[in-house]
């Protein structure tokens, strides 16, 4: 039978369950990764359930989120996750080494192989022919532990790409005309393969960018095919005995397919406040640019940088525009300042901060009071910038450059078009990778203050009750959940102090109306928990209390986080019930581990208004059991 890349790749994985659409599968994994606002989690996890050891191929520590040192805070979850890798058999990747994903691709990205990631963003690997996956950091925990990850098959959709792009048209244009075509919520329970003769032009670090926004789309994660493209860049990188061919078969089935011809692709642009609030540049009206940022795991490779420097030389940014620039990599930074582009940049007036993800995940250079911000991220979400009040939007490294010199969002074709030249080898230094101990056992974990035990769950009741805590509407996020600002990251490994932020985007008194009721419900519309995939988004409302999430929908990673922490994920089966119940409504679930045995429908009662409602506990059977054991620690240490 002729096969697509993403099953090739799954069915050399599988370790339980049939690819077939929608069944439970699992798989062995890889690779892990973890970047520092997750991996303290991840490690204490992985230390309560006792493993010696981590039995990947390769486990990669990243520090790249957290490294504005205002307190001791930062800098001593990053002593705890060097120890803790150096113990466990776990690479380090330094502060200023650069971000995880760039680094990633360029180090240790392997054709063929599964990547795990408690990153959602770590789909990024794909550009590389790897199927790699998002997670919440317990999911990888056990992944490290040498446990298979376990997902429902997603469809495959085979996006074909076809023609080639013209002048000042990039591959961040390809994925948002995805992004204006699919929604954020259209690649949920899907995988994005890409083929097409248009692949032949498209480099690894387009494909990354692609593959990067990706989990925009909501989708499990996207994938391009391993091919002469894919061997010259591992050539670069001195790693070409990492390559292996992989491509379709002939005739290879899809569930879907979507065809782009590359040649009609504009340059295009994110709005306020969504990745998938597309429009064509030339359409939209004249808006003026008061801070520029270009950078991200999306757009941070040599080639991007390359291109904005070419721009930039010989001009200086306009007095009221603020440029800042992140290279990706130490790597890229290396070859940048080598070449001449660094001083480009620097002469034309930019801010260049250091080899992170910095502004992207609101890590400093907030937007002044009502500015517009143009940055080359891959998220817009409302606040996220750390300026509530800030129009956020999403373009290409080219277009950022373009307007950055222009003061307002400008399409940039009727200039000259740019030409770079990419050298045959790239910068290699691993220097500040560091390898794990040849001897864990002797090497003691150091802890901080500020790293507290997180929450652990109980064994299921027979009974929940509570009240309506909240009721929210369609694509709540996980910065709604838990906000993420450089004022709260240090605390990253302080549950109980997160958790006084827990949802106040939303309602500013939910912390404290949570702990005074002890706990409850959360209601929410369609799309529940887009974006990151912080499993503090779970944890902190689990230290709060919450019981259950009842929702129209779900996103993929926060559904997994929500039954990893033994929050019941459950959802409306009539939108009507969703209308219908009101904040502080008292909501009693009876039998409820009976209920959860014999099937997928429960019932709830509304005590308040007097009515029952059925809702849908989607999950598989060994799901259930996670749930009813109370967690997936929980459900670990049993099995174990």
């Amino acid at each position: 039978m002729a096969k697509n890349v993403a099953t090739k790749i799954i069915g050399n994985h599988l370790v339980e369950g049939e690819i077939k659409a929608g069944e439970e599968i699992a798989i062995r994994i890889d690779q892990t990764l973890t970047q520092d606002t997750t991996g303290t989690m991840a490690y204490l996890e992985f230390e309560v359930l006792g493993f010696p050891k981590v039995k990947t191929k390769r486990s990669v520590a990243y520090v790249d989120h957290n490294t504005l040192q205002a307190g001791f805070e930062n800098a001593d979850d990053h002593k705890y996750i060097q120890t803790a890798a150096s113990k466990y058999g776990i690479y380090f990747s330094r502060p200023g080494n650069g971000i995880c994903h760039q680094v990633n691709l360029e180090r240790f990205d392997v054709p063929g192989q599964t990547l795990l990631g408690s990153d959602s963003h770590t789909p990024t690997g794909g550009g590389m022919g790897m199927l790699a996956i998002g997670a919440g950091g317990m999911d990888v925990t056990v992944a490290m532990g040498g446990g298979p990850y376990y997902l429902n098959m997603p469809k495959v959709v085979n996006v074909k790409l076809t023609g080639e792009l013209q002048p000042w048209v990039s591959a961040k244009d390809i994925i948002l005309e995805l992004l204006s075509r699919v929604s954020v919520k259209g690649g949920v329970g899907k995988i994005f393969e890409y083929s097409g003769e248009g692949l032949k032009n498209i480099t690894i670090p387009e494909r990354a960018t692609i593959t990067n926004m990706g989990a925009e789309l909501g989708a499990t994660t996207s994938i391009f095919p391993s091919d002469e493209v894919t061997l010259q860049f591992l050539k670069a990188q001195n790693r070409e005995k990492d390559w292996q061919e992989l491509v379709a078969d002939e005739g290879a089935s899809y569930d879907e397919i979507i065809e782009i011809d590359l040649a009609t692709v504009e340059p295009l642009v994110a709005c306020p406040h969504s990745p998938d609030n597309v429009v064509k540049i030339k359409d939209l009206p004249k808006t003026k640019v008061d801070q520029v940022c270009i950078g991200s795991c999306t757009n941070s490779s040599y080639a991007d940088l390359l291109k904005v420097a070419t721009i930039l030389k010989g001009k200086t940014i306009p007095t009221d525009v603020s440029l800042v620039i992140s290279p990706g990599s130490r790597s890229v930074l290396t070859m940048l300042s080598d070449s001449g582009a660094l001083t480009d940049m620097i002469k034309a007036g930019a801010r260049i901060l250091e080899c992170a993800c910095g502004p992207c995940i609101g890590m400093g250079q907030a937007p002044s009071t009502n500015a517009v911000s143009l940055r080359t991220f891959n998220r817009n979400f409302f606040g996220r910038s750390g300026t509530t009040s800030a129009s956020v939007y999403l373009c290409s490294p080219e277009v950022a450059a373009v307007s950055a010199l222009k003061g307002e969002i400008t399409d940039p074709r009727g200039l000259e078009p740019i030409k770079i030249n990419i050298p045959e080898k790239s910068f290699v230094n691993d220097n500040m990778i560091i390898a794990p101990s040849e001897e864990g056992k002797t090497v003691e974990i150091v802890k901080g203050p500020n790293i507290k035990p997180f929450p652990q769950s109980k064994e299921l009741p027979s009974t929940v009750s509570g009240s309506v805590l909240l009721k929210m509407e369609d694509n709540i996020t996980t910065d709604h959940i838990m906000p993420s600002p450089a004022s709260l990251l240090p605390f990253r490994s302080n549950i109980p102090a997160l958790s006084e932020y827990c949802l106040t985007p939303v309602d500013k008194e939910f912390p404290a109306r949570a702990k005074q009721r002890g706990g409850g419900f959360l209601v929410a519309g369609e799309n529940y928990g887009q974006g990151s995939s912080r499993e503090h988004a779970a944890l902190a409302p689990l230290y709060l209390g919450i019981k259950g999430v009842i929702t129209l929908s779900f996103a993929r990673i926060h559904k997994a986080n929500l039954i990893n922490s033994g929050i019941l994920p459950l959802t409306f089966i009539e939108k009507a019930d969703y209308t219908r119940l009101e904040r502080d409504d008292e909501l009693v679930i009876n039998n409820l581990r009976q209920q959860i045995v014999a099937g997928e429908i429960l019932v709830v009662q509304n005590k308040t208004q007097g009515y029952t409602f059925n809702v849908k506990l989607e999950v598989s059977l060994r799901l259930k059991e996670v749930l009813l054991a109370g967690g997936l620690l929980q459900y670990t240490k049993k099995h174990n």
